[in-house]
């Protein structure tokens, strides 16, 4: 038999150690959870490329804005019909609503920016506007 010495303290350090494992686990499983369109962005003299992968996402699900200077990406990857027979025993793809933002510089034209999507790829192309030459101002010395 076993003598251990009674701690009173020692009972509410193991409900706070559980209730943080508990926390732990919870948060990174909602990481996992949520999915957000990779992008890559280009420029070239004339524009910004954005092409955002959305696999799976029809280009009725997907939706682009253009507000207070910033380009957003909106829509909705649906989960397939299940079909008769089938029995699913893992599903790590992510089915839902997503969203993601851009902020844009000062020197496009938000008025022509166009998309179009092709293979799973959402090309946005958001034009350069002429930039304002800097002007040198002379300063008389007195």
């Amino acid at each position: 038999m076993n003598i251990v010495n009674w701690e009173p303290l020692r009972e509410l350090d193991d409900l706070f150690n559980h209730y943080s494992r508990l926390a732990r686990q919870s948060a990174s499983r909602s990481e996992t959870d949520a999915w957000t369109p990779s992008a890559d962005i280009i420029e070239t003299e004339k524009e910004y490329l954005i092409k955002a992968r959305l696999p799976v996402v029809s280009r009725e699900d997907a939706k682009v804005t253009v507000a207070q200077g910033a380009l957003t990406i909106t829509g909705e990857r649906r989960r397939e019909k299940e079909q008769r027979g089938e029995n699913e025993i893992r599903v790590e793809s992510f089915y839902g609503t997503f969203s993601r933002s851009f902020s844009l510089p000062e020197n496009v034209d938000t008025h022509n920016v166009h998309a179009e999507s092709k293979d799973g790829v959402l090309k946005i192309h958001v034009p350069n506007t002429e930039a304002a030459k800097p002007k040198t101002i002379r300063i008389e010395v007195k």
